[in-house]
């Protein structure tokens, strides 16, 4: 080979050196780029993943009482009054209604019924009302529950009642149960006619914290604060004084529970 060869070819190494230089100098900010942006989407993923499972703690339930019981279960998803706590009564239903079982002669042994699990202390309690043959010589109470607890003999909680009536003895009130059977705690009362219900009425309950707040048809009508209770569940009750046989001439025809974020709740059906 010759010396030309020899010092031609040095020359070409030397380009080429020189090109896969430059390549590298200018492909270098778009590897770190890649490399960055790589590093940061990792983590943020991961972030997305924890948030959603820290976000899935809410508890939910709706009923429209699809079933025949006495008294109510939905697959054990219920406890009543008279079955566990003994010294009240049950909640029955039939299709389409919920309602209790008292003999309207006994006191204050309240139908009362209370979803099983564990739920949060925040709690709202929903229902749509039915009410026929209102009558003021009686009275006829749907209340809804909330951080109660249900045992032998034990009653505690929140309960929230709306009289079935759309006169002026009319009343909303937030009660708490102490324990035993007739102790109670009035914390909040209103009468009047807008504080009743009708037929087709939604009434509703929220507690947050010590506030307890009561709704109809989506309007607030009462608020109380108590501490007494931070724990417990959900749930509906019935009062019925003054009369006897007509347990079913009011009720629920549908109810709703959540103790998290207002996501849908999985309905109670036949199938399940």
């Amino acid at each position: 080979m010759s010396l030309f060869s020899i010092r031609r070819f040095g020359g070409i190494k030397h380009s080429l050196v020189i090109t896969l230089c430059a390549i590298a100098v200018l492909a270098l900010p778009l590897v770190l780029s890649l490399v960055s942006r790589t590093v940061n989407i990792l983590p943020r993923a991961f972030t997305s993943s924890r948030q959603q499972e820290s976000q899935v703690v809410s508890h939910a339930y709706t009923t429209t009482f699809p079933l025949n019981e006495t008294p109510i279960s939905e697959g054990n998803e219920w406890i009543n009054g008279k079955a566990v706590g003994l010294n009240w009564t049950d909640v029955h239903t039939t299709r389409g209604l919920a309602f209790g079982t008292e003999s309207g002669t006994n006191g204050y042994d309240d139908s009362a019924a209370l979803l099983t699990g564990n739920w949060g202390s925040d709690q709202t309690a929903e229902a749509t009302v039915h009410t026929v043959n209102q009558n003021d010589s009686i009275f006829e109470e749907v209340e809804l529950r909330l951080r109660s607890n249900l045992s032998a003999r034990s009653a505690t909680g929140y309960e929230i009642n709306f009289r079935c009536s759309k006169t002026a003895k009319a009343y909303t009130q937030i009660v708490r149960w102490n324990g035993t059977l007739g102790n109670f705690t009035y914390i909040a009362t209103v009468q009047g006619q807008k504080y009743g219900v009708a037929n087709g009425d939604v009434v509703k309950a929220t507690i947050k914290g010590n506030v307890i707040t009561a709704y109809i048809n989506g309007v607030q009508v009462l608020q109380g604060r108590d501490k007494k209770f931070t724990t417990g569940n959900p749930g509906m009750g019935f009062f019925l004084q003054g009369a006897s046989g007509v347990n079913s001439d009011y009720g629920f025809t549908r109810f709703t529970a959540s103790d998290g974020s207002p996501s849908p709740s999985p309905l109670f059906n036949i199938a399940q």
